[in-house]
Parts: C-alpha cells; structure tokens; sequence
C-alpha cells in the first residue's frame, strides 16, 4: 500500500504502450462498490477470494501492466500465477514513506487502526519475504521522482 503500483504502472504502460489494469479498481468495477465495502460485507477472506480470481483471469491476458494489491502475494496461486505469467517488479518502499503516502487515504481497510505504523511494519515484515522471492526486479521508489523509478525499471527490463 503507497508504494507507487498504480502510479508507477500506469506510466509503465504508456511509455511500453500497454494496457495498464489496477486488479482492485477491476474488482470495484465489476462488483459496483469499493474495497472497503468489500471488507465490511465479506471480511478480508471474501476480498481475497475475488482478488485471487480476478488475478488468475488479469494475469492470462497479453501485453499489460497490472498493479496488484500488495496482499495479492499472500496465496500460493497468486504468486504462481504472477511468475509463471509475466513479470514481477516489486516497488520496494520503507515504512516512513509508506505512511506518509497512505495516511490521509481513507480507502485502505487494512489501515482503518488506531496505529497505521504498526499495522504497516507487520504487513511488510509478513509480506516483503514473498515480495523478494517472487520478484524479477526490485526497484525502490523511495527516492526521485515517478519518471526516475519507471526509467530504472525500463533499465532494468532491457
């Protein structure tokens, strides 16, 4: 969360003239409400149900960007599905930053908490393990700006 995917992945796609799909505005696209909606109704099991089935459909598609959820790599097949298909950039982001992106953000279920920092520092210590081994590229996006991480990714990728 507030590492830069949609941002990032959208000027990825321009620049590789691609179609960029942001797997959870699908999800809200198709289902008619938003993720915290979502939450609310279903818990974070029934997200991550659709999420998996919108991913496993998204990920057999050509020529795109996808911007994934950051709890996308928690399920096996997620993850499978995202290396076997295409590949893997993790936007690698520091806490601080992290925090400072997604504080006023009301849109983040998961941050919906009397400690955003915590909550932040115990998903990326749950999470950044699964990150790293599934990514092809890692690319930090704490510093420069959204053209200088897309431009080291396009480094990287050639």
């Amino acid at each position: 969360m507030g590492a830069g995917k949609t941002t990032i992945g959208r000027q990825l796609a321009q620049v590789l003239d691609k179609e960029f799909i942001d797997s959870d505005h699908e999800i809200e696209a198709r289902t008619g409400v938003n993720i915290p909606l979502i939450f609310e109704l279903e818990g974070e099991a029934g997200f991550r149900e659709r999420e998996a089935a919108m991913l496993d459909e998204l990920t057999g598609r050509e020529n795109v960007v996808l911007a994934t959820g950051g709890g996308a790599v928690l399920r096996e097949e997620n993850r499978r599905h995202l290396k076997q298909r295409g590949t893997v950039v993790y936007l690698q982001t520091d806490v601080t930053q992290l925090l400072e992106r997604t504080r006023k953000d009301k849109n983040r279920p998961l941050l919906q908490t009397d400690d955003p920092q915590a909550r932040l520092t115990r998903l990326l210590q749950e999470r950044e393990p699964l990150y790293l081994e599934l990514a092809d590229l890692v690319v930090n996006t704490g510093q420069g700006n959204i053209r200088g991480v897309v431009d080291t990714i396009l480094e990287k990728l050639a």
